[in-house]
């Protein structure tokens, strides 16, 4: 699976753990930056990696920012882009297996690595229920509609 992976200075060290980790399992990663712990703004590099979802040249993206909103309220803007917050891999579980979301957003500030690194596997690793069970495709079928009636197409 190809990821696109953003983050500002405050998730630069978290970002490239969770990107090696997705390189040891076998996706391509696709790293939109920032390198470095240098300020920066984070529009700059979550709206290329979002648009990279949305385009569908990426399969899914994973955001680390410092709280992890940031990252979804500027990913959430483009159509096709699903992005939810998760701090704990419950809620990682949920956003993939009820919501079918495309994107994950961690917050650099908000957890240390290892459970960062929960997180991303639980939300890599679930499939979405709703390819077999018809509430769950009913519900997101509901957000797609809304989005539709809404967001502009790129």
């Amino acid at each position: 699976m190809r990821v696109a992976m953003a983050n500002d200075h405050a998730g630069t060290a978290l970002k490239n753990e969770i990107a090696a980790w997705l390189r040891s399992e076998g996706h391509e990663v696709i790293d939109f930056g920032a390198h470095d712990e240098q300020a920066c703004d984070l529009p700059d590099h979550v709206y290329p990696a979002a648009l990279a979802v949305a385009r569908g040249e990426c399969e899914r993206g994973i955001f680390v920012d410092g709280v992890g909103y940031g990252s979804a309220m500027i990913a959430n803007k483009l159509p096709g882009v699903f992005a939810a917050v998760a701090q704990d891999p419950f809620c990682a579980w949920l956003a993939r297996s009820h919501s079918d979301s495309n994107v994950l957003c961690i917050g650099g500030k908000i957890i240390g690595s290892a459970l960062a690194m929960e997180v991303a596997k639980s939300w890599m690793t679930t499939d979405w229920l709703g390819s077999t069970d018809e509430k769950y495709a009913r519900r997101v079928a509901k957000v797609v509609e809304i989005a539709e009636r809404h967001v502009r197409p790129l």
